[in-house]
């Protein structure tokens, strides 16, 4: 039976899939799972009733394992969220910046704090989560290590924030998407958006000729993005969000010149619009 009250997420307790949830869901049970594969897999098999899955880094772009996942599972995106990633510097409670010699974390969390890290000249290894990074240095003891990770992870395994918001950008965000079996379409004065994923017939100009009817319609697309086709070569399809509902007319128009000019069109959801995190 389903887990109404369940979100899963990938990664270990602190990780920013989970502080997205703690934020877009309070109060909903969390369900760390390993990897992307076992979030979704949770959620089709009713472990969890939602998900929470990062799709793109704004330094660091797509997360292609997600896109990937979108396409071969029938889940629906119900909700999507922009997380501001704070990166902290964590070390152990009695563990000082000047003692520090390595630094551990995921390799998309050293490569946002580079500048930083580069100006102390720290040896940095990569490990499998930011979560697990904090949870290792706890366990591990070492006063001369320190991880870069959230400053939820200080306060789940007894760290000391050395230094926080260590990121070189200080708009970096990770959008996330909510995910679940049924749809749970938008109240109809919601500002929402709405992907989908297709793959283009074998024709000159056909993606142009996809696009276009967005474009004379004045439906705003608000990304595009191409991954091979799982299973065989040289294939690509495309997920497109845009603003709207594909109830509204504008909306419909567009949906059926599209649909003359594509294969495999698959409605992925229609969900409420998040805002973007402002400085």
């Amino acid at each position: 039976m389903e887990s109404a009250k369940t979100v899963a997420f990938q990664g270990m307790r602190g990780a920013y899939s989970e502080q997205a949830c703690r934020e877009r869901l309070p109060g909903l049970e969390l369900l760390p799972m390993k990897s992307f594969e076992d979030v979704f897999d949770s959620v089709d098999d009713g472990r969890a009733a939602l998900g929470m899955v990062p799709v793109e880094n704004s330094m660091a772009g797509v997360v292609t394992d997600c896109y990937d996942l979108l396409a071969i599972h029938k889940l629906q995106i119900i909700g999507e969220y922009y997380l501001r990633v704070r990166h902290c510097l964590l070390g152990l409670e009695d563990s000082h910046l000047e003692e520090i010699r390595a630094v551990y974390s995921h390799p998309q969390a050293l490569a946002q704090c580079r500048s930083f890290l580069r100006r102390y000249q720290w040896v940095r290894y990569s490990v499998y989560d930011t979560a697990g990074a904090a949870a290792d240095l706890a366990e591990r003891g070492s006063r001369s290590a320190a991880a870069v990770a959230s400053e939820l992870c200080a306060e789940l395994y007894g760290l000391k924030v050395l230094q926080r918001d260590i990121q070189d950008s200080a708009m970096n965000t990770t959008r996330f998407l909510v995910i679940a079996r049924q749809e749970r379409l938008p109240p109809p004065d919601q500002a929402c958006k709405t992907s989908l994923l297709f793959e283009v017939r074998n024709i000159p100009a056909a993606l142009y000729k996809c696009l276009g009817g967005f474009a004379t319609n004045g439906v705003n697309l608000t990304r595009l993005e191409s991954r091979p086709v799982l299973g065989r070569n040289w294939a690509y399809h495309f997920y497109l969000d845009f603003q709207g509902r594909p109830g509204d007319p504008a909306v419909q128009n567009a949906l059926e010149e599209l649909d003359f000019f594509t294969t495999n069109l698959k409605m992925l959801g229609c969900y409420p619009e998040a805002a973007k995190p402002v400085e």
